[in-house]
């Protein structure tokens, strides 16, 4: 494992697979690890794959899920491949991906500053289309409330994740956050469904013309909110995985509970490559599925942890200015911490 540090925060980054399964802060600690990650049965089975029994904290998917062109792993190499450390000091740390993405060479930047975790990729040359996003998962023992940038549309697969568990109705496309359930009722993504046995998978479209996109995690049981920052022009939608102990199989074995992954990325849902890169719903609407290679793309992502304010349930309106992040309560009450603001530049 490589540590960095800075202030009353740590992160491990592991790069056997490129991903972060431990980020501390002022004892808080904002993302989950699979139970089975150090279990020798799941390390050793050939059937599950690398991305699934290392499965922790964050990481970037290239292509995301399935590639039904290539055949490649789920997740991609920048997934279950290793990075190597080319650069570190005591709050940084720099990778490149030991193999490469359809010929393009990709690099990983890991920097924390204070109460935020600021992650870079650069993805230089090779050809072909490829879909891609962040995959940081959370976990809330007795649920939360979960708020976002202002989108314009949100969007449910064709097929479920896992037959008979999904939350919501198969292949919605709405313009507002009130997804339609089999029964006829429905269900906002705001509100975690802590009390069902779910596996489920939503699209949610960011507004026109943003460029700062967000979603906020307000984690009842563990009191604290967990922030995660995007560019929203390189990363145009949220997908967001709901899995809270539907899949009984080997390694999940109805352990996987209370864990949302928020999933900012370029693509088709979670359709696969092959419908990323042909018409669909979302390019519909112009909203970009795949990145062409061959260009330098840089892809941005940040995530913050603080504790939560006395009252606070749901944010309304995240801002960068002069050097703070500004954050806004439904309540109007608001909080403004220091995050460096040419990150996103």
């Amino acid at each position: 494992m490589i540590r960095i540090a800075h202030g009353d925060a740590e992160v491990l980054i592991d790069p056997r697979v490129g991903n972060i399964p431990h980020w501390q802060v002022s004892g808080r600690v904002p993302l989950h690890v699979a139970p089975w990650r150090d279990e020798p049965e799941v390390q050793d089975d050939p059937t599950v794959a690398l991305v699934d029994k290392r499965l922790a904290g964050d990481f970037l998917c290239m292509p995301f899920g399935r590639d039904d062109v290539h055949g490649g792993p789920i997740h991609g190499p920048t997934a279950n491949d290793p990075w190597k450390l080319v650069a570190q000091d005591a709050a940084t740390a720099r990778f490149a991906l030991s193999t490469g993405v359809l010929g393009a060479h990709v690099t990983k930047e890991v920097r924390l500053v204070g109460s935020s975790l600021l992650t870079t990729h650069v993805v230089d040359g090779g050809s072909g289309d490829v879909t891609f996003a962040h995959h940081p998962m959370t976990r809330m023992a007795e649920g939360g409330r979960v708020s976002f940038s202002p989108k314009r549309a949100a969007l449910t697969d064709p097929t479920a994740q896992h037959e008979g568990a999904n939350l919501w109705a198969l292949n919605q496309l709405r313009g507002d956050l009130d997804l339609d359930r089999e029964d006829g009722s429905q269900w906002n993504p705001g509100t975690y469904p802590a009390g069902h046995v779910v596996e489920d998978f939503c699209t949610l479209v960011e507004a026109r013309g943003a460029t700062l996109g967000w979603t906020c995690v307000m984690r009842n049981a563990e009191d604290d909110m967990v922030i995660v920052l995007k560019d929203a022009q390189v990363l145009p939608i949220t997908m967001l995985w709901i899995s809270n102990g539907a899949r009984d199989f080997p390694p999940w074995n109805s352990r996987h509970t209370g864990v949302l992954g928020i999933e900012d990325g370029c693509a088709m849902g979670g359709e696969g490559l092959a419908a990323s890169c042909a018409d669909n719903r979302l390019t519909a609407m112009g909203v970009p599925t795949c990145l062409s290679l061959g260009p330098r793309h840089v892809i941005r992502h940040a995530m913050v942890s603080l504790p939560r304010p006395p009252g606070w349930s749901e944010l309304t309106e995240v801002t960068l200015e002069s050097g703070h992040l500004r954050l806004t309560e439904a309540g109007g009450s608001f909080l403004a911490i220091p995050f460096p603001e040419d990150h996103f530049d």
